[in-house]
């Protein structure tokens, strides 16, 4: 059997301007232009010479750090941008989920956005009235099928389009880390709907950074790294080699939000009051989080989550507090003696409760814990769970 997808030696160059003097005026961008001085250009190669192949029906997970190139590679599969060289043989129709709104119209209203994204997908307006039913009942949107897009929350945009994209029976379904932007209740459905997908002998190609996911829904896995294709093989295999090698950055910095409350920067500290990652079980672990507010909401909540090593959530604490504008700076501390030896991950969110998430990091920083002198020390290698607990043995 010819394989459904077949990425041969892809390649893709972009080319990076620097400006000689950093940051300009107006005034002097225009003398340099006098000048014809050039601009140096730097070429960066986002993936290159990335080559495997897809037979129908198989679930592919691809996982890798921020920047391993795994969005991009999708975007070319998706053909919404093309390769530098290499080229995509595709054997069936694909759809994509990659960002939220992606394929819809804001003005157009749900029910229109419905029969539109599904006729960019190359479906006759027979097929979409036939799922109709299905695509509205899952989505969870039929009071606002009637509503402009515009007025939708992300989640609800998101909700749509995955109904759209699963149920329009593609026989290639690539989806990103969108999936992320819903509530826990719908990534559960939309789970189980891609394993129906997947059962049905359709293909699915999944980016996500939740590894008990990846590892349940795919058999093979495609590990990213810096724009090449580093491992291929069963998922388990593929994950254990990812965790071994660090999870995620010491560091967690922001992007700047105008009008609005944002998360500018978490890091941890041990007992020195110095930044680290490594932890040893009795101690506590201090998590900082510094927080800026260039809106009017002032009355806001802050939570953190914590995360093991497969990206399952462990607990979550959250703290309401006032925003004046400025900055503020939260710290957060999780007891020593609570967690076995073991890789972790925070997510750091800000939100309004029962409304707006304002800014939303997930797995933003790492967190490393030993035990060294337990009796537990010596099951270091083996799956012995997460929370330490002091149970009595008689």
């Amino acid at each position: 059997m010819k394989p459904i997808l077949e990425i041969q030696s892809i390649s893709k160059r972009y080319r990076i301007q620097h400006l000689a003097g950093g940051y300009l005026s107006l005034r002097e961008r225009m003398v340099n232009a006098l000048k014809f001085e050039k601009n140096n250009m730097e070429d960066f190669w986002a993936l290159k010479d990335v080559s495997f192949e897809v037979q129908p029906g198989e679930s592919i997970g691809i996982i890798g750090r921020n920047g391993a190139g795994k969005s991009t590679l999708l975007k070319i599969l998706s053909k919404i941008t093309p390769p530098t060289t290499g080229r995509i043989v595709s054997r069936g129709r694909i759809a994509s989920l990659l960002e939220v709104g992606t394929g819809f119209h804001p003005e157009l209203t749900g029910r229109e956005n419905i029969f539109f994204n599904g006729s960019l997908l190359g479906m006759k307006r027979k097929e979409i009235d036939k799922k109709f039913d299905e695509i509205v009942d899952f989505s969870g949107t039929e009071k606002f099928l009637d509503t402009p897009l515009k007025h939708y929350s992300s989640g609800m945009q998101l909700r749509l389009a995955f109904s759209v994209a699963a149920f329009l029976e593609p026989e290639i379904l690539i989806i990103d880390e969108v999936l992320a932007v819903g509530d826990a209740e719908f990534q559960k459905k939309c789970l189980g709907k891609m394993e129906d997908v997947s059962k049905s002998g359709r293909t699915i190609l999944f980016v996500s950074h939740n590894m008990a996911a990846v590892r349940e829904m795919c058999q093979k896995t495609i590990l990213m790294n810096k724009g090449r294709c580093e491992l291929i093989g069963p998922s388990t295999d593929v994950i254990e080699m990812y965790l071994k090698n660090g999870m995620v950055q010491a560091c967690y910095e922001g992007e700047r939000k105008q009008d609005s409350p944002y998360i500018e920067k978490v890091y941890s500290i041990n007992s020195s009051g110095e930044l680290g990652t490594s932890f040893l079980n009795e101690d506590e672990i201090a998590v900082c989080i510094k927080t800026q507010n260039t809106g009017s909401v002032i009355n806001l909540s802050l939570g953190l989550a914590l995360r093991d090593r497969l990206g399952n959530k462990l607990f979550t604490t959250t703290k309401k507090y006032l925003a004046e504008q400025g900055d503020k700076l939260h710290t957060v501390t999780i007891p020593g003696k609570l967690l076995l030896s073991g890789n972790y991950s925070v997510d750091v969110a800000i939100f309004i409760p029962n409304g707006s998430v304002y800014d939303y990091a997930r797995e933003c920083i790492a967190i490393r814990v030993d035990d060294f002198e337990s009796d537990m020390a010596v099951y270091s290698s083996a799956d012995i769970g997460v929370i330490n607990v002091p149970c009595t043995w008689t």
